[in-house]
Formats: C-alpha cells, sequence, structure tokens
C-alpha cells in the first residue's frame, strides 16, 4: 500500500510511520496495522473477523481488543465516536474509515509526491474546542472544590456564613473556569503545534500566563478603584505560567495510548503539585496566599483564613499554610483538566 494522506496526516504502511503536520504520531505496530486496513478498505466496511484475522493473525484476543485500539485510533486522530470524521462504528459488525483520503505517487527516479487533489480540511474552531472545553469544565471542578474548602474554613458561622460561603464558591469558580479555558485553549492551540509533549505544556504555558497576567491587572485596578487598596503581591502572570506547563503536561498525558484516564489525572495532579510547591518556594502566590492578602488588606473583613493555617499547626495563614494550600490547589487544578480532557478525547469505540 503507497503512503495515502487524509486530513492533515500521512500514513506510510511500508516505512511503517503515521505523521501529522510532518511529526510522528506514536502508535504501536499492531494499531497502526489497524488503522492501515481501514484506509485501505476506505468507504467499506471492516469487519471483526477481518480485523481478527489480518492484524491479530489468528491470535485469540477479545472484542474489548479491538474496541481499545479503535479508542486509541480516535483518540491520536483527534475523532469523535459521536460525529466521526474518520472512524465510523457499524454496531455489532465492525468499523469504516469514512475520510477523504489522497494517494501519493512515487515517480521514477524522483520523490513521492501527492496527487493534486483537493481534501477538505475541518475549521479549526473544532480542532480547539475540545481541549479548550475540557480545561474550562476541569477549571471550573477545581474552582468549585476550592471555593467550597475555603468558603467551609473562612466564613463565619451563622447567615453571613452562608452568603460568604455562596459568594468564594462562586467567585473562585468563575476564575477557575476563565483559567481553564484560557488553558485549554494554549493546549489546543499548542497541540496544533506540535503533536509532541512540548506543544501542550508551552500552549498551557502561555495560555496560563496571559490569564494570569489580566486577572492580576484587572483585580489590582479594580480594588484600586473600589477601596483605594490593592495587594500587589497577588496571583499574577508567572504563577499562569507554571500552572498552566503543569497542567498541559497532564493534557498531553491524557491522550496517551493505554494510558488510563485516572492514571492521568493522577500523574497530572502530582505536576500540577510540584507547581504550586515551586511558586510559593520562589515567592509566589495561588488562590489561597492571594487571599490571605485581600484579608490582611481589610482587616474588618468577616472571614478569616486562621482555621486552614491550625490545620497544619500554625497559629495563623502562615508560610506553611501558604505552601501547603499552594500545592493542594496545582495539585488539585491540573488533574481536574487532565481527567476532564481524557473524558472528553476519550469517546467510547463503539
Amino acid at each position: 500500500m503507497a503512503p495515502v494522506r487524509f486530513d492533515r496526516f500521512l500514513l506510510d504502511p511500508q516505512d511503517r510511520r503515521l505523521t501529522r503536520d510532518g511529526e510522528t504520531v506514536e502508535i504501536s505496530g499492531r494499531y497502526l496495522d489497524a488503522l492501515a486496513l481501514l484506509v485501505a478498505e476506505r468507504g467499506r466496511l471492516v469487519t471483526k473477523d477481518r480485523f481478527m484475522g489480518e492484524v491479530w493473525k489468528g491470535v485469540p484476543v477479545t472484542d474489548e481488543a479491538l474496541t481499545q485500539c479503535v479508542r486509541a485510533l480516535r483518540r491520536e486522530l483527534g475523532d469523535d465516536a459521536a460525529r466521526p470524521r474518520f472512524i465510523e462504528t457499524v454496531p455489532k459488525h465492525g468499523y469504516r474509515f469514512i475520510a477523504e483520503v489522497l494517494e501519493s505517487e512515487a515517480p521514477t527516479g524522483g520523490p513521492a509526491i501527492a496527487a493534486m487533489v483537493e481534501t477538505p480540511t475541518e475549521p479549526v474552531w473544532r480542532r480547539l474546542v475540545p481541549d479548550a472545553g475540557a480545561g474550562m469544565t476541569g477549571g471550573g471542578l477545581a474552582g468549585v472544590i476550592g471555593g467550597l474548602f475555603y468558603g467551609l474554613a473562612a466564613a463565619p458561622q451563622g447567615m453571613g456564613g452562608a452568603s460568604s460561603l455562596i459568594v468564594l464558591v462562586c467567585a473562585t469558580t468563575l476564575l477557575a473556569l476563565v483559567g481553564g479555558a484560557a488553558v485549554g485553549l494554549g493546549v489546543a492551540l499548542g497541540r496544533w503545534w506540535r503533536a509532541e509533549v512540548w506543544g501542550p505544556v508551552v500552549g498551557g504555558a502561555l495560555g496560563g500566563a496571559l490569564v494570569g497576567g489580566a486577572t492580576r491587572l484587572i483585580g489590582l485596578d479594580a480594588f484600586r478603584l473600589l477601596t483605594g487598596v490593592a495587594p500587589a503581591d497577588m496571583t499574577g502572570a508567572g504563577e499562569g505560567l507554571v500552572l498552566g506547563a503543569a497542567a498541559g503536561l497532564g493534557a498531553w498525558l491524557a491522550t496517551r495510548p493505554g494510558l488510563k484516564a485516572r492514571t492521568a489525572a493522577a500523574l497530572g495532579g502530582v505536576a500540577g503539585a510540584a507547581a504550586g510547591l515551586l511558586i510559593t518556594l520562589v515567592g509566589g502566590r495561588l488562590l489561597g496566599g492571594s487571599l490571605d492578602l485581600l484579608l490582611r488588606a481589610f482587616p474588618e473583613a468577616p472571614l478569616s483564613l486562621a482555621p486552614v493555617g491550625r490545620l497544619v499547626g500554625e497559629a495563623g495563614f502562615g508560610p506553611l499554610a501558604a505552601t501547603v494550600t499552594a500545592t493542594l490547589e496545582g495539585a488539585l487544578f491540573a488533574a481536574c483538566v487532565a481527567l476532564a480532557t481524557a473524558l472528553v478525547r476519550r469517546q467510547p469505540a463503539g
């Protein structure tokens, strides 16, 4: 089978390579064989028996092996089982490759060149939506959890405490939604630029830096205009850069073949925890530290983070509490983004 192109991919079965925009897509040899079979039979049904006979070559495996194979292929191609662009499920029978394919030719004495046929491409926005949506979803979930934690710890007792809790949850959720969406969009653009790990990591870092810087600028101006007081050391672009990079790494891990969603979330959480710890070690702050600065600027406020400090043995919200909470915040944010990315991109295979 000669090399073929579809969308942004080049499949060369003889050279045993699948590339996207010139970058190698890492998939196992058996999964590459399955994709080659689907592409060779494009537009026609490939039954489960054919997969078992030509890809697994008689090795006894369950239907789950084929399901996992197709799921991994869809993940690497950026496909969606509910709205397929490449691999269509034929329930109870098999699968069909439905994308338009451009065959390549290798003229004598010259390099392989593609036939001059126009292949329709997917709108750019559709390639960005899954990662951006996953970032927003994961960030929002982290914001709700973080808001509940700080609200329950810091809010006073009684009716005022309930109001404070609601305000904190809404504020943290809104900030996390915006931050998650920016990081997710950065991951999507980074993945479009470069498929390997550096694309999502750099994209996530830039998205985090952008929203961190903008949030700090707008927040400082808002507090200065409303109260005349603006804590200068609130979280900003530097913290967003580091945390966004960790979340980008988690999002990249979430698309790795054979890596379960919970494992990707755990590894993303470890990266986020390391980012949160690094931020505090260099003098930065995340949500807890920034909230503590605001409360110090307004001593008459009914909220207090002293209960959080007491959880780690401090009289108030001291350096240890700031370090622990930033580490947990980073872990929570990156883990939620990784989990949401895994769930969005790993659609059922049939």
